[in-house]
């Protein structure tokens, strides 16, 4: 089976004596050894020991001085068999501050000829902590200000959401790499070009990559055990799920595991998403 998602096979992992493997929209259980399903969950939540040449970290405030709150270092794959063409992918972290970067995830992704970029964000709380008890509308006005900025349930200043954070990161590493094709993940208005961007996350983090596949044509989404907004007694999807998606379904992909405490409602919002 090929690493994950990033080509046309996927298969997600979990430390116990069997793993989904999502394939098309399909989960079979398959039977697997303890060493070897714990070998491969080490790719999510493991980071690099030693420094790579390849690797560059960049603080936030380094690229945009406005940053003030959270500055954990975005992580960068410059080096591998990427082309000056090859899709960005941005991967974003799930909730908790400090997190390291996955590395041997990101190194994965760019053995298939991607460029990779780790970037955090302000996530904490998460939007399962704030949202299930107030209105249906909260998860959405939630995702809104921590990707685009403003106030709502949490309120985050337009310099430090989700959209200007990358934006400011590709325009630093276009200055400081100017030969390195940067420049061809912004637009003419120096902004995201989201079509040459693949956008994915753990947890929170794939449910705000899931928010911007909604609003922006991604080049592609994949989605590591999120979204699974929700509002009342009843545990519905949050109706921002439902909303027309500007990324068609063929470029959508998802995984949970059927042990995962919030399984059902991963199954819902998938459905809701219209993931094949």
């Amino acid at each position: 089976m090929r690493a994950c998602c990033w080509l046309e096979g996927r298969g997600s992992h979990h430390p116990r004596s069997s793993t989904i493997i999502a394939i098309r929209g399909v989960s079979v259980r398959k039977h697997s050894s303890h060493k070897v399903v714990s070998a491969l969950v080490v790719i999510l939540t493991t980071s690099s020991a030693s420094a790579q040449s390849d690797v560059e970290r960049i603080l936030p405030s380094a690229a945009d001085p406005r940053i003030q709150r959270l500055n954990d270092p975005n992580v960068v794959l410059n080096g591998g068999p990427a082309t000056p063409d090859a899709p960005l992918v941005v991967f974003l972290p799930g909730t908790n501050r400090g997190q390291h970067a996955p590395m041997l995830l990101m190194r994965t992704i760019a053995d298939q000829g991607y460029r990779v970029l780790y970037l955090p964000y302000n996530n904490t709380p998460a939007v399962a902590q704030v949202c299930p008890p107030r209105p249906p509308q909260c998860s959405a006005r939630f995702r809104t200000a921590r990707v685009f900025g403003g106030a709502g349930p949490v309120s985050n200043p337009p310099a430090e959401s989700v959209v200007s954070r990358l934006t400011a990161v590709l325009r630093y590493l276009d200055r400081k790499h100017p030969k390195l094709g940067w420049a061809e993940y912004l637009n003419a208005g120096g902004r995201p070009l989201w079509p040459r961007i693949v956008v994915s996350g753990l947890s929170q983090g794939a449910g705000m990559a899931a928010f911007i596949a909604k609003r922006f044509p991604v080049n592609r989404v994949v989605l590591f055990s999120s979204p699974w907004d929700e509002f009342g007694p009843r545990r519905q999807p949050a109706p921002w799920l439902f909303e027309r998606s500007a990324t068609p379904p063929r470029r959508w992909w998802a995984e949970r595991h059927a042990r995962e405490n919030t399984t059902e409602l991963l199954a819902h919002a998938y459905t809701a998403l219209r993931i094949p």
